[in-house]
């Protein structure tokens, strides 16, 4: 069976804090626990004030403290806008707290606009050192060597396991070539899905973390006890996506009746695009879906991004997704 796992965005409810989001994702990570799932990320966003894990390591301490076996991890951290000693510092601290549940997913997007990279002090030519700091960052989790100058304490010896992420060929590649697992941002960029994992498969090299490809897909599901009730959850997402696209990156707002009374066509247009591999139904339907992504795509593990604004219904989601999994998906889809 196909591993599950969440991505949560930490999102900032209208009428709720940054604080009420921390605590929410905690709950949410401690109540995924007992419904089994294997992981729970979040990700490195910066200057949008509906989504509250810019300080990611931060974040995940907060959550890791408030659960006992659940892995915890970046999904993830964008390497150019950082030193890899210091993130090698944060999350090498981090498995001293938390040993053997800590992940870390890279990726070398900016995660921001260009505004906030100039903040962050970053420039556009950080990307092209990407595989030469993940070696870096690798190396510091490694014991340290006789005579090695500089070590990112505490890290040495952790061996966090490095992930690399992406949304195109050139993650995957990359990910091959250096023998990690890889991660398919197919939750907001579909387009190149397929083509990325044969990439990755065909030319992956076994390394000292892993002899075989391991292959992570982002997918957003919407579980709900009708395919009617599950719709009209998932405009908070579609609402998310047509702010995104005026500039107007605000907080979580409650589901409506008619999403096509707030969207534009293009903007509905653009959204259907990079929602298009979304599983939003009943239980039966949602099960359909995931044999469905499951079988064509071969994935390792589903990392779940299910961004619904009422706390109670969000839980229920994850817990029919989990419920159709053990249940057997597959019998869903055939029948």
């Amino acid at each position: 069976m196909v591993q599950l796992s969440i991505l949560d965005l930490v999102r900032v409810r209208q009428g709720h804090t940054p604080r009420d989001a921390l605590d929410d994702a905690r709950d949410l990570a401690a109540h995924a626990e007992t419904l089994g799932y294997r992981r729970f990320w979040v990700a490195e966003h910066h200057n949008m004030p509906g989504v509250a894990s810019a300080a990611t390591s931060v974040v995940i301490g907060h959550i890791a403290a408030g659960t006992t076996s659940i892995r915890i991890g970046a999904g993830g951290i964008m390497l150019p806008n950082h030193a890899p000693i210091v993130i090698a510092e944060q999350f090498g601290t981090l498995a001293q707290l938390f040993p053997g549940r800590i992940d870390l997913g890279l990726g070398r997007a900016p995660g921001t606009d260009q505004a906030t990279m100039r903040a962050l002090r970053r420039s556009l030519t950080n990307s092209d050192a990407f595989p030469q700091d993940v070696l870096e960052l690798q190396a510091y989790f490694a014991e340290p060597q006789p005579g090695q100058a500089v070590q990112a304490v505490p890290a040495g010896g952790t061996d966090v396991p490095l992930w690399i992420l992406g949304s195109s060929t050139y993650g995957a590649q990359l990910a091959a070539a250096l023998g990690l697992p890889y991660g398919f941002a197919s939750h907001f960029a579909p387009d190149l899905l397929g083509e990325a994992l044969a990439i990755y498969r065909a030319r992956f090299q076994p390394s000292q973390q892993r002899d075989r490809p391991y292959a992570v897909v982002g997918v957003n599901i919407i579980a709900a006890d009708s395919d009617a009730e599950a719709r009209r959850l998932a405009t908070t997402q579609q609402m998310s996506f047509a702010n995104m696209f005026r500039g107007a990156r605000g907080l979580s707002q409650p589901p409506i009746d008619d999403i096509d009374d707030y969207w534009s066509p293009i903007e509905k247009a653009q959204a259907q695009r990079m929602l298009a591999r979304s599983i939003v139904g009943s239980p039966e339907t949602v099960g359909a879906g995931i044999a469905a992504l499951v079988a064509e795509t071969g994935a390792d593990e589903l990392m779940i991004v299910s961004d619904i604004f009422d706390r109670s219904a969000r839980r229920r989601s994850f817990a029919i997704i989990a419920e159709v999994a053990s249940s057997g998906y597959g019998r869903a889809a055939a029948a």
